[in-house]
Parts: C-alpha cells; sequence; structure tokens
C-alpha cells in the first residue's frame, strides 16, 4: 500500500487533556491496527504525512518530540551523517528513534509521560535471537538463545570455533538490536530499511518509499530480501481484530489484507481468511583470514491469533513407515521463530557441509518455508477462483442475503474476481523477484544445469510456484472474460423481464382504451335518466370491442390463431387431395 493503510491519528478535536482521559489500558493494549479495528479513531481527525513530505527539507514538528541523544549510539549517529546523500535512510532513522514504525507515533504519544517513556524502552530493547554455528563434519548445529542486548553484545565480540559459519536468527527488530549488528559486523543500513515496511505501492510524497537498484549495483551486495504471503484463518471477526492488535505491537511495520469479499456458503459464518504480508532477509559476510563466515537471518514476529490455513504446510520430511521405529518430533506451530529454529536443528550433514561454500545454504530452511507458504496460498487462490466459476455457472450459487430475502446478484462474484485480478501480478512479481535473487542465471545457459547444494535444489519448486502464480493469473483472466459474457446474457434477461413488464402495461391499456373511448362517446348526452334505458348497451358494445382489441394484440393468441388456421387449411388440402387421388 502506499501511504498507512487507515491513515494516521492527528489532530485531536478535544482539548489535550480531553485526550489523556482515553483509557491507557486500551491505548497499550489495541495499538494502532486494534483502534482502527474496534473503530476507535473517530474521536480524532486524520491528518496524512505527520511524520514529514519526501519534500521537505525541514523536520516534521513531530520530529522534535521522538528525537533521541545518540552520542552513544553509534549506528545512529552514522544514519544521521550520511541521510542527506541516502535520504530513503532518514525512515531508518526515524524508526530508530521512536522505535517502531514512525506512523505509529501518533498514538504512542498519546500515552501519559512516563508510560510513553516505558513502552518506548521496551520497544528499543526487545532481543529475540537465536545464534547457531555451523561446524564443518559436525551434523547437529550448537544453538544458543539470546533474549537479552547484553547477552548479544558478548556473544558477538566472541568468534566461532576454527571453520565454523555463525548464524544470528532475529525475531522483529529492535533500535538496541539494529545497534549491537549494524556496529558490530558493520551492516550497510540497507538491509535493515529495506525489512521495516510492508509496502507494495506508493504515493508520490510518501517518504518511506523503497526504490529499486539497478542491478549492477544490487547484485554486489552481500544481502537480500524476500517478501511473501502467509494465509491464516480466523473463525470469528473478534478473533481476526485481536490478530489486527498483535500484528499493531509489532516493530517492523507488518498488516493483514483480509479476504471478508470471498466468502461463500461453504464458509462458516464470520470466519475469515487473511494474508499477513511477510519477509525474510539475509545478510552474509564472507570468510576471510582473520574473520569467519557470519550470517544475520531476519524474520517477522509470528500472529498467534487464529491458525494456519489448513493447518500449515506439512513437514519438510517423508512421514515414517510402520517398520521405522526412529523417535521423531514434532515441528512447533506456535511462532514462526520457534517452527524455523526446529528445521535448523534438523540441517543434515551434507547441507552443513554445503554452507561453507555457499553461505546462503544457511537459509535453507527459511526458503523451504517460504515455498510451502506460496504454494499454499495458490491452492487457496485457486479454491476460491474455482467457487467463482461454480457461482457464474450455477445461479444458485449467486444467492446474496439482502434484508432478510434471498437475491441473485452477479457483481458479487465480479468483485471477487477483480480482487485477485489485482492482487496476483503482485504476487508474480514478489516469487519472480525472489527466483532472480536466489538464483542469478535464472534465465541464463545454466539454469537447468544439475546442483549439488540445497539452495539449488530449490530452484525447481520456485519454478513451480511461479508456474502456478502464471496459470492463476491466466484463469483469473479467462474467467474475466467468462464473467463478461454471462454478464450480457444476465444484462438481456433484465431487459426482456423489463419488456415483458412493459408488455402488461400494453394489455392494460389496450383494455381500457376501448372503454374509455365507448364511455366517452355515450357521455355527449346531457340526459343521465335517459341513459337508464341504454346502459346495457354500453356493456354490449364496450365488452366485445375491449376483448376483440385485447385479442388483436396478443401475439400470443394471435399466434396460436394463426397456427389453427394453418392446420385447417392443410387438412383441407389434405382431405381435397385425397378426395381428387379417389377419384
Amino acid at each position: 500500500m502506499g501511504s498507512f493503510p487507515w491513515q494516521i491519528l492527528t489532530r485531536e478535536r478535544s482539548s489535550a487533556d480531553e485526550r489523556r482521559k482515553y483509557d491507557q489500558h486500551e491505548l497499550e493494549k489495541l495499538d494502532f491496527n486494534g483502534m482502527i479495528a474496534d473503530g476507535r479513531l473517530k474521536e480524532w481527525e486524520y491528518e496524512e504525512y505527520h511524520n514529514g513530505d519526501i519534500y521537505d527539507e525541514q523536520p516534521s514538528k513531530y520530529e522534535q518530540e521522538w528525537e533521541i541523544d545518540s552520542k552513544n549510539m553509534p549506528y545512529l549517529s552514522h544514519l544521521k551523517r550520511i541521510q542527506t546523500a541516502w535520504p530513503h535512510l532518514r525512515h531508518l532513522r526515524q524508526w530508530m528513534e521512536v522505535t517502531t514504525s514512525p506512523d505509529k507515533w501518533q498514538l504512542l504519544r498519546l500515552l501519559k509521560s512516563d508510560k510513553l517513556t516505558q513502552v518506548r524502552k521496551e520497544r528499543a530493547s526487545q532481543t529475540s535471537v537465536a545464534a547457531f554455528d555451523f561446524v564443518l563434519d559436525r551434523p547437529v548445529p550448537e544453538e544458543l538463545r539470546i533474549r537479552s542486548k547484553d547477552d548479544l553484545g558478548r556473544h558477538l565480540d566472541t568468534l566461532p570455533a576454527k571453520g565454523a559459519t555463525r548464524l544470528y536468527v532475529v525475531e522483529d527488530l529492535s533500535r538496541d538490536v539494529i545497534e549491537l549488528l549494524g556496529t558490530k559486523l558493520d551492516i550497510d543500513p540497507l538491509f535493515f530499511r529495506e525489512h521495516i515496511n510492508d509496502y507494495t505501492w506508493y504515493n508520490t510524497r510518501d517518504p518511506w518509499v523503497e526504490l529499486p537498484d539497478l542491478d549492477i549495483v544490487s547484485r554486489s551486495r552481500p544481502y537480500f530480501r524476500l517478501t511473501y504471503m502467509q494465509p491464516r484463518y480466523f473463525k470469528t471477526q473478534e478473533s481476526y481484530k485481536e490478530a489486527i492488535r498483535q500484528a499493531g505491537h509489532f516493530n517492523v511495520l507488518r498488516r493483514l489484507d483480509v479476504d471478508l469479499e470471498h466468502t461463500s456458503r461453504f464458509d462458516k459464518e464470520e470466519a475469515t481468511v487473511a494474508l499477513v504480508r511477510s519477509k525474510v532477509s539475509l545478510w552474509i559476510r564472507e570468510a576471510s583470514d582473520d574473520l569467519p563466515a557470519v550470517g544475520v537471518l531476519l524474520i517477522d514476529p509470528s500472529i498467534k491469533e487464529g491458525d494456519p490455513l489448513w493447518k500449515g504446510y506439512r513437514p519438510f520430511m517423508n512421514s515414517p513407515v510402520p517398520s521405522d521405529h526412529t523417535p521423531f518430533a514434532a515441528a512447533p506451530t506456535t511462532t514462526l521463530f520457534e517452527n524455523l529454529l526446529f528445521w535448523i536443528r534438523q540441517t543434515s550433514q551434507h547441507d552443513v557441509n554445503a554452507i561453507q561454500k555457499n553461505p546462503r545454504a544457511m537459509a535453507f530452511r527459511a526458503l523451504q518455508i517460504i515455498c510451502a507458504e506460496w504454494l499454499t496460498l495458490s491452492r487457496y487462490i485457486t479454491a476460491r477462483l474455482g467457487q467463482i466459476e461454480w457461482e457464474i455457472e450455477r445461479p444458485d450459487f449467486r444467492i446474496e442475503k439482502q434484508e432478510g430475502k434471498d437475491k441473485v446478484d452477479f457483481n458479487t462474484s465480479l468483485q471477487k474476481l477483480h480482487t485477485w485480478r489485482r492482487r496476483l501480478p503482485l504476487y508474480r512479481d514478489m516469487v519472480s523477484e525472489t527466483r532472480t535473487k536466489l538464483f542469478p542465471d535464472n534465465d541464463g545457459p545454466g539454469k537447468d544445469a544439475e546442483t549439488t547444494d540445497c539452495i539449488g535444489e530449490l530452484r525447481k519448486d520456485f519454478g513451480i510456484v511461479a508456474g502456478h502464480i502464471h496459470d492463476l493469473l491466466s484463469r483469473t483472466e479467462r474467467i474475466a472474460a467468462v464473467a463478461t459474457a454471462v454478464t450480457a446474457i444476465e444484462e438481456s434477461r433484465r431487459a426482456i423481464e423489463q419488456n415483458k413488464a412493459l408488455g402488461r402495461l400494453t394489455y392494460l391499456a389496450v383494455i381500457f382504451a376501448p372503454l374509455s373511448f365507448v364511455s366517452s362517446f355515450f357521455s355527449m348526452s346531457e340526459n343521465v335518466a335517459e341513459l337508464s334505458q341504454t346502459i346495457w348497451i354500453y356493456f354490449c358494445v364496450a365488452v366485445p370491442i375491449s376483448a376483440l382489441a385485447f385479442l388483436l394484440v396478443d401475439k400470443n393468441w394471435t399466434d396460436n390463431m394463426m397456427g389453427v388456421y394453418r392446420k385447417t387449411s392443410a387438412a383441407k388440402q389434405k382431405v381435397k387431395h385425397h378426395h381428387e387421388k379417389k377419384q
């Protein structure tokens, strides 16, 4: 999306004192997205670009409120120093100062000063990191959980064993985590900048735009960012609103694209499916004579409300046969973080050794999850398009409840279809970008060459995903063409029904026109008493004339009479021919 999807809280209609009366617990609980979902924004007006216009030379008034002293923050100081030459990094600097998306500042500032300080401190220090050391010829990677910035700083100062490759898996982002990783590992700020937002299109004034780079520049960078969609099922609207509130507590900006318009008669009432825009980013420092290879993998926090659609993707292993008694453990589904760590611990010896030659193999399990999510989404879109086709083919599937009555509305199916016509090109571009980042020679002569490492083995899987998206887009266009034709047929039927209604009015006119004429004719006499002797003449004349006029204009009657006449004529000709033949 362009600007923040539901706009931003701004100018208060009430005084500052009245504004402070707002339930503090609600502010902590709901955050931005929850306030919108519960309809609580009516107490304020909206104002766009409260955190600045991309063309503004001077900082906005709100930047003075959230600005912090960066004397002991070398990475933030670095951003302030270079943001003039790289203006798109200004948004990352604002993000670090606010400690979350700057779009949320106008809600955070409604908290009391002491509570605001506490919330910003909690967001800034949030740390959820897991460190893995992949050692050559050792099948199980060494894992360490890190829950504080101090522990993260100490671990960054230690080096892994000789020949080992270290991976930091980071859930969400925070200012302190960016400070430590960026300073100690010397990471390009663009790596963090590209991960913090989820916009898919922009307005002309947006200061958070992510402009594309030239390929000659981007392909030399030691990092890449992949976008994908996570479909999630919610049984009730309250459950969906709770998911929105949970997303509002993320430091990174992540939102849900709800599919309310795609309900069908097979869905549970009030249930809905939402598509969560997600990102995975990987930065790699190649091994050198002095330093080992290190990777930083950024993943999104998880919405715990609801369930993964169809209970999520299948495990990345074959189910055991009855003769296999090898112990196994179920992958946790509570969060993406725990699920990913589980599969990293299952890394095979072959894949551990492959990391030494191709450090991108550290992200193999995350890439498997991305590919599986895309396959689930493609199956979901296939199901929805199938329902739309049923609605087009079967009129009884287009029944909509309106004011307690069943009403057939074909436009509902078209609205569902147009949603996928808008979204599928975005999904196609996401998958295409992923393939380009993972397989730079995707269109080269060696694209079908045999590969031995785990990343190369994923080429076919992502090719299957791209094929599914392409087929779905083509199918959508075909359904649109059929829908257009069916719409024309429906309009023709409606026109016929209207013509029938007009025909009934014509019949009424035919009946009453002769009656009016006869009435006018007999009313020419001024002596009404004289009509008492001749009133029967009115009926004797008016009724036959009306009946005759009606029969003359009734197409069915005239057609039937012509049919009887033709049959009678044919019968007479047949009898005549029979007599002539006897003679």
